[in-house]
């Protein structure tokens, strides 16, 4: 006989929501990650959402209680899919910009939590979908400013327009 699925898509997909937590420091920026005793792995921080929170609640929540951070989404960064067992789990990132330190101990769930340069927090963490992640930040970081305006969109240089009226071509070439 086969199985009866539950009902409903949310009995059925695993919601996660987590972080790209960015802290200025004098040397530059830093990124947390979280080791994971129970999987024995290094991670970005993340977990299920809980009923009738918003991705973005879950996602502060979840950096809050893996981090001792306090912290403010500054965009969307992203989402990972992956199976657990043969249940399918959606998780939704967003960049963050630390706010403030809360008191913070290690516990079955997070035992250590490190703030590395973005390219050492590449290499320690386990999962090639959150490496994407992170070097797709470090790309828009480009575009985005997380300096003194943190989160502001930084003004585009715009190429020199033709003496054309700015269509790019002319008549008489």
């Amino acid at each position: 006989m086969a199985k009866k699925r539950p009902r409903g898509l949310r009995r059925w997909l695993i919601l996660a929501a987590g972080g790209l937590l960015w802290r200025r420091v004098s040397a530059g920026w830093r990124l947390a990650v979280v080791h994971r005793p129970r999987h024995d792995d290094w991670s970005l921080p993340k977990g299920k959402l809980e009923r009738g929170e918003s991705f973005g609640e879950a996602a502060l929540r979840e950096v809050r209680e893996e981090t001792g951070a306090g912290a403010r989404i500054l965009r969307f960064a992203g989402l990972t899919f992956y199976l657990v067992g043969r249940r399918p789990k959606l998780a939704v990132f967003y960049e963050m910009q630390f706010e403030e330190d809360f008191e913070w101990e290690p516990g079955e769930e997070v035992d250590e939590v490190a703030w590395l340069e973005p390219h050492r927090a590449c290499e320690r963490l386990h999962y090639p979908s959150e490496r994407r992640l992170v070097l797709r930040a470090l790309v828009r970081r480009e575009v985005f400013s997380l300096g003194p305006g943190e989160g502001e969109r930084r003004p585009r240089r715009r190429k020199a327009r033709p003496p054309s009226g700015g269509r790019g071509r002319t008549r008489n070439r």
